[in-house]
């Protein structure tokens, strides 16, 4: 289950001894983690996400972002931007460049 463990622990340098006193079980259980011989309960994935500066849903290779989820705050928008927002998804990457110039030139001013 959690099968980029040992990758990250090998590329940091420690032993599965270290990691277990930075997030406090026991050594044969990073053993075990790493072998997929028992899942360790959400409360530790969350401790050595939090370790290795990555989020849980890298740890068990469910993507391959290394970089932990960040809180984002939800906007309130209006109709008019909603729909604006909708239809400038649908740009490709040329047309959103554009778009982008033009907000900045806009914003210049402001």
């Amino acid at each position: 289950m959690v099968k980029n463990l040992k990758a990250l622990r090998m590329e940091r340098g420690i032993s599965q001894q270290q990691l277990a006193d930075a997030i406090f079980v026991t050594q044969p259980s990073i053993h075990k983690y790493e072998t997929q011989n028992i899942e360790p309960e959400i409360a530790i994935l969350i401790r050595i996400a939090d370790y290795f500066n990555t989020s849980v849903d890298y740890l068990i290779g469910h993507t391959e972002v290394r970089e932990p989820i960040m809180p984002t705050k939800a906007f309130q928008l209006n109709a008019q931007e909603a729909d604006m927002l909708s239809r400038y998804r649908t740009l490709q990457p040329d047309q959103r460049s554009c778009v982008q110039q033009t907000v900045d030139t806009f914003a210049k001013y402001h």
